[in-house]
């Protein structure tokens, strides 16, 4: 299967956990976003792949600009991930327009992924819609490498699946958005961007370990481990996790 079409896009299926459990494969899959699809990835996401849910991590101005392609038969699903985060690096237009330190508002990002209400609720919202069914389902913000990123990493770590193996799935990134960020540096340089905002940018593109560690270092001081964060912060309660563990795990 070939999962390039379409920029970072991939299964979670197929990772192991701590008891050498899988993690389910055709249910669970990551992207970036899903916008002015071609007719073969139309495809690919519809028949190839057999997507039944579509969750969007994205805030309302990103949906306008760049809006997902309506496929039928396809549920769609908005969460805003970022909506009250006061530091917000997440979307293009915010790369572009944001000057500074980006690789500190990256580290304050993923502390407001942590600790925002609407992060909060946002990710207690797609676990709760994970639970109701356990169909084929992407989600995504813009890049597919933050919102997306730790939506991710939320379940791997409620799947039991180690740390280092979240991390490794997490900086997949930087290699499944190389040609797309080339393009987008590429095509800033010829609307004039200069050449030291390319340079920042080129920074915000990218995910470092130290912004997922960032997260969970955050979750660790404020909760005191993540199944507490799970539990207060999540708002998910151990029967959750447990009928979460026997929806995505096999066996």
């Amino acid at each position: 299967m070939d999962l390039e079409k379409i920029t970072n896009f991939r299964e979670l299926g197929g990772y192991r956990n701590k008891n050498k459990q899988m993690v389910k494969k055709g249910l669970l899959y990551r992207s970036g976003q899903l916008f002015d699809l071609d007719r073969e990835q139309k495809l690919f996401i519809a028949k190839t792949v057999g997507i039944r849910h579509v969750i969007d991590m994205r805030g309302a101005d990103e949906r306008a600009q760049f809006p997902d392609t309506v496929l039928p038969g396809i549920l769609y699903t908005t969460l805003d991930i970022l909506k009250d985060a006061t530091t917000n690096d997440a979307s293009l237009g915010q790369m572009i327009t944001e000057q500074g330190d980006v690789r500190g508002n990256m580290l304050a990002t993923y502390e407001q992924l942590a600790l925002s209400d609407s992060a909060q609720a946002g990710y207690h919202a797609f676990i709760e819609n994970l639970l109701k069914a356990p169909e084929p389902t992407v989600f995504h913000c813009f890049a597919g490498k933050d919102r997306t990123g730790v939506g991710a990493a939320i379940i791997l770590k409620l799947l039991e699946v180690p740390d280092q193996t979240i991390m490794e799935d997490y900086l997949l990134t930087n290699q499944e958005r190389k040609t797309a960020n080339q393009t987008i540096l590429a095509d800033l340089k010829k609307r004039g961007v200069p050449e030291t905002q390319l340079q920042t940018i080129a920074v915000a593109l990218k995910v470092d370990s130290a912004y997922l560690e960032r997260y969970f270092q955050v979750i660790d001081t404020k909760f005191g481990s993540f199944d507490q964060y799970v539990r207060e912060g999540l708002q998910l309660t151990d029967e959750d996790v447990d009928r979460f563990r026997g929806l995505y795990l096999q066996g």
